[in-house]
């Protein structure tokens, strides 16, 4: 087979590929039957990059991820635990007991974490991070 044969095949599958891969609906089938929201520049600069090089799919990309909602990023839902609560988290070393910290999220979220989790990374703060949200250190 030529070489430019398979040179402009590899033009076409790219193509195509791109193609799939700039539809938001495509990379966040959870984010479909949003209506409204902050866009996601993710999907949008995928969505013009197709519109850059390929005017019809480009746009057919927009108009799909703006009809379905997956453009838009998720829902900000978010949820604040009184910090008297997180009092009792803390023993007398200063450290967080796990699993009255997984507990307290449950009660509160609804959601359960795996803080037991082997592949957990735990990162501890510093006093600087704490005055940075206004708080004092004391454990």
């Amino acid at each position: 087979m030529p070489t430019y044969k398979r040179v402009i095949g590899g033009i076409l599958a790219a193509t195509l590929f791109t193609q799939l891969t700039a539809c938001g609906t495509l990379f966040f089938p959870d984010r479909r039957g949003q209506i409204e929201g902050r866009i996601d520049p993710v999907v949008a600069g995928l969505n013009a990059i197709g519109i850059l090089f390929y005017v019809i799919p480009g746009l057919i990309a927009f108009g799909i991820d703006f009809a379905t909602g997956a453009i838009y990023l998720p829902g900000g839902v978010t949820s604040q635990v009184n910090p008297a609560d997180l009092h009792n988290l803390v023993d007398a070393d200063g450290q967080i007991d796990p699993s009255k910290l997984k507990a307290l999220i449950q009660v509160q979220t609804g959601h359960s974490l795996p803080l037991d989790d082997p592949r957990l990374i735990r990162h501890s703060g510093s006093v600087e991070q704490l005055a940075a949200f206004g708080l004092r250190p004391a454990a």
